[in-house]
């Protein structure tokens, strides 16, 4: 009867496994599937690089002259073609084959490599649009962390410093490798160890890290592959002194992808191994030492984006060109800044009107156009920022002018508000002035010290922040300025002084100052910090601080020079000075807050032809910043006009 009695649960349960049994090992092997599809991508990619780049010392002038290189070149496209097609099913796929194809034939066909070049990035940027993959890592890797993590997980069996197992798992058949081991790590990349952190060793005690943050394991791939190359030091003069060096890694994703077995075909042996050793150390370098990495970025954007043009997908066209700015362009923003202000005015402007085309659905071949002469662009801001390019006078002027320029702005609001608590004998509201400016200086510290340590503040995310900044400054400043105007006649200064005579500021007065002080500092103080972040990374730190420390007394002296005055101003005169100034700065920070709003993709470019550009005032030639700045300024007009119609009629009775 038990027996009988079971047989239904028995049943029950080889139906539920029947059933799941399946499903599960879908489920197991999903990820398994998704990491080999990953890699297909990967290596593909690679490929298409390759053939972008080295196509041109096989086929010169329609021409072989390399028989090896040509036979490598048709190889790698036939692979292309081949990978493509055994890719998971996706909507773009067919096209991408269709792209594959039309590579093998131009290759076949020996047409120019400018040709070859822009069908293979051409194809690589829309197999990464299809099939999304990290190629490199996305910031700077953490090398302090992953030294932290390899002590953690690494090594007890590949060794401390990378020189192989101890003893005691000597004999683990194979043996964890070691990492120092010249011969082996001569034909590994980063990248090849990155993927053995994520996938892990079949047939090996080597398992798979996938658990890891991506971060986090692309600081172990580029900790690990230090080990066998020491010579940082002979590695950073190579790398700083030679422009071809530099070139032929471009990026992070070049310094990921290359081993250095083969940077020794083009380098020589000992030199690839210093600049592997430096690189591996510092892969920053290849972002800040010149910036190229960066503008590459920009390049490789702006060719997807007319890609994506020329394949009637405007909405992705747009985010690209915009992402060339933000991920390309403005991390070298600030320094190209300080070496050649008025190309970096260039190139933004070339890349604001690109976008505005692209927004504008004008005709391929104009956009075409405008991509030659921002790479012309480029090729100069390339030049600008090299290392060699560099002098400690235009380090000292770039951190002396960035300190004084955006310390001016806030130290004149600033100025302002203390100046009127004196003239109004409220000295003992001074402390929310203080609190406001000096709580926004250690925000300022706090945004530096966390962007330095735990987060990575985006190009979009400080656009974000200048521009809704800007623009919040500018509508406090507007109400301030015109009602201060309202207060510079003698007669409406009289009445305000008895009305207010035997009462303190107002608490939320108080704290509207305090917040106003806060604003308008913080906002100079965010974009400042980002701007020497990216100044230190060019090294000359005492050089820096000599600037910024320069800047600093100028401002006290500027600061002490405006009360000292402000105090033998009449009030009337100080009102209608200080009504006048800040009404300016509300000016001048609509237009940075409506330009920075655009930078960052929130509000459309509608770029005005021959229209002035003229940064210190906010001015910039797009119809949508000209036009915030002409109706703030119609606010301004209007405001003061009827702050002066209210004073005199309130005058009139007395008479």
């Amino acid at each position: 009867m038990t027996g009988i009695a079971q047989a239904p649960h028995r049943l029950s349960s080889a139906l539920v496994k029947a059933m799941f049994l399946p499903l599960l090992l879908v489920l197991l092997a999903w990820p398994a599937a998704a990491q080999q599809a990953n890699s297909g991508v990967q290596t593909t990619w690679r490929l298409l690089d390759y053939v972008a780049v080295d196509y041109g010392e096989a086929v010169q002038g329609g021409q072989i002259v390399n028989q090896f290189e040509y036979d490598e070149m048709v190889e790698f496209s036939n692979s292309v073609s081949e990978r493509i097609a055994a890719l998971p099913d996706h909507p773009a796929r067919a096209g991408l084959q269709a792209g594959a194809a039309r590579l093998q034939q131009a290759i076949a066909d020996q047409v120019p490599s400018e040709q070859v070049a822009a069908l293979a990035k051409g194809l690589a940027g829309d197999l990464l649009a299809a099939y999304p993959v990290p190629l490199a890592p996305a910031t700077v890797p953490d090398l302090g962390r992953a030294a932290t993590l390899y002590a953690q997980n690494c090594g007890s069996c590949h060794g401390p410093a990378g020189e192989g197992p101890p003893p005691a798992m000597a004999a683990i058949d194979p043996p964890p490798i070691a990492f120092a081991d010249r011969d082996r790590a001569r034909e590994r990349s980063v990248f090849g160890l990155y993927q053995v952190i994520t996938q892990g060793l079949e047939g090996t005690t080597m398992q798979s890290f996938a658990f890891l943050p991506e971060e986090d394991r692309w600081a172990l791939a580029f900790h690990a592959g230090r080990f066998a190359f020491p010579d940082v030091a002979e590695g950073e003069r190579i790398w700083n002194e030679h422009e071809s060096v530099r070139r032929l890694i471009p990026n992070m994703a070049a310094l990921a992808a290359i081993a250095p077995a083969a940077l020794a075909d083009k380098i020589g042996e000992e030199r690839a191994y210093a600049v592997t050793a430096y690189l591996r150390a510092n892969p920053g370098a290849v972002v800040t030492a010149d910036g190229s990495g960066s503008l590459d970025t920009v390049r490789d954007k702006l060719a997807q984006s007319l890609a994506a043009y020329a394949a009637g997908d405007s909405d992705a066209a747009e985010e690209l060109a915009l992402s060339a700015y933000l991920d390309g362009f403005e991390p070298v923003e600030a320094v190209l800044a300080t070496r050649d202000g008025d190309l970096m005015l260039e190139v933004e402007q070339a890349l604001s009107g690109f976008r505005a085309a692209v927004s504008a659905g004008r005709p391929e071949p104009e956009l075409r156009q405008q991509l030659s002469e921002i790479d012309g662009l480029l090729a100069r801001a390339e030049t600008a920022l090299a290392p060699e390019a560099a002098s400690e006078l235009s380090t000292f002027l770039g951190a002396f002018v960035i300190l004084l320029r955006e310390g001016l702005e806030a130290l004149l609001v600033v100025i302002a508000m203390i100046a009127f608590l004196r003239k109004a004998d409220r000295t003992e509201q001074l402390r929310y002035v203080h609190g406001g400016w000096v709580t926004a200086l250690v925000a300022g510290v706090a945004t530096w010290f966390a962007a330095t340590h735990f987060i990575t503040i985006s190009g979009a995310s400080r656009e974000l922040t200048e521009g809704f900044g800007a623009l919040l400054a500018a509508i406090v400043l507007l109400s301030v300025g015109i009602w201060m105007h309202g207060k510079s006649q003698a007669d409406e200064w009289r009445r305000y002084i008895a009305s207010k005579m035997n009462s303190a500021l107002s608490r939320g007065s108080a704290w509207f100052m305090a917040g106003l002080a806060f604003v308008v500092v913080y906002r100079e103080v965010f974009e400042t910090i980002l701007f020497y972040a990216a100044l230190w990374t060019q090294g000359n730190g005492g050089t820096i601080l000599a600037g910024a420390l320069t800047a600093m007394l100028l401002l006290a002296i500027i600061a002490w020079v405006m009360l000292r005055y402000s105090r033998k101003l009449p009030i009337t005169q100080f009102f209608a000075y200080s009504s006048i100034l800040i009404a300016i700065l509300a000016v001048v920070l609509a237009g940075k807050g409506v330009g920075a709003l655009q930078e960052a993709g929130m509000i459309p470019i509608t770029l005005v032809p021959g229209g002035p550009r003229i940064p210190l005032l906010g001015i910039s030639p797009t119809a949508e910043a000209l036009g915030a700045q002409l109706v703030t300024l119609l606010i301004v007009i209007f405001g003061f006009r009827s702050s002066r119609r209210k004073s005199e009629a309130a005058a009139s009775p007395a008479e």
